[in-house]
């Protein structure tokens, strides 16, 4: 009898918010490159298409607001209904809301919250029970080198300091399940959120090392945490920073 065709087995699947730029849009890239498939999440598609795309893979956009429990519910009602439980979710998004005490307002500092805390606690919530349910998969939260605390940044640090919590609270949930948890904390990395008006008053301050952080470099990080050779991380919060954090 002839012998059947061998499968071409399934792309895996990674939700990626924040896909349409930045360090969102970098991550999108390179596990698009590395051959999974890609839902992106974020209030717009990318602006552009993506440059490498290997064989079998694909990108998504969802269009969601982060900051509205009922629009992620949604979102990933549809994402899952297109590609079942992901292998992977990265929660890139992010915003800065920069000021010194008393001048942030009480509206900026609940968006920080709801896009850095609420939107990754719902994300998982949802899918870190269907992973660990699955035996494996990922979770990536985009932290900031900045958690331990910055003079200007009260509100911004709390919550990336929050992030860390959660992970580390998650992991420890479903470590023995096959399922990873970690924060990726970059220093300043060269995205469009250097150019908010919010840092008028706040030069940026080039790392040790000269040079700021490209997305790429945060990027790489983040595809490795996804590997199956990061199985024993977990928990962790890794710093990209260029020699920052080498002075406190």
């Amino acid at each position: 009898m002839p012998s059947e065709p061998a499968r071409t087995p399934a792309p895996r699947c990674a939700i990626v918010t924040g896909a349409s730029r930045g360090i969102g849009r970098a991550i999108a890239a390179r596990l698009l490159a590395d051959g999974w498939s890609v839902l992106g999440l974020s209030r717009e598609a990318p602006a552009a298409p993506f440059d490498a795309i290997a064989q079998g893979a694909s990108f998504t956009a969802l269009g969601v607001d982060l900051t509205n429990p009922q629009s992620v519910a949604e979102a990933l009602h549809h994402a899952l209904a297109l590609h079942g439980t992901p292998q992977a979710v990265v929660h890139a998004a992010g915003v800065l809301k920069a000021g010194a005490l008393g001048a942030v307002t009480a509206a900026d500092a609940h968006a920080m919250w709801q896009l850095h805390v609420q939107a990754a606690t719902q994300l998982a919530d949802t899918l870190l029970p269907r992973m660990a349910q699955a035996g494996r998969g990922r979770l990536v939260l985009v932290g900031s080198r900045v958690a331990s605390g910055m003079a200007g940044r009260s509100q911004y640090a709390a919550t990336k300091a929050a992030m860390v919590a959660l992970a580390r609270s998650w992991a420890a949930e479903v470590v023995a399940h096959g399922v990873t948890v970690n924060v990726v904390a970059p220093a300043a990395t060269d995205t469009g959120m250097l150019a908010d008006p919010n840092r008028a008053k706040s030069a940026v301050k080039l790392p040790p090392m000269g040079r700021l952080i490209q997305p790429a470099e945060v990027a790489a990080l983040v595809a490795f945490l996804l590997s199956d050779d990061a199985a024993p991380i977990t928990g962790q919060a890794l710093v990209v920073c260029g020699g920052s954090s080498l002075s406190g």
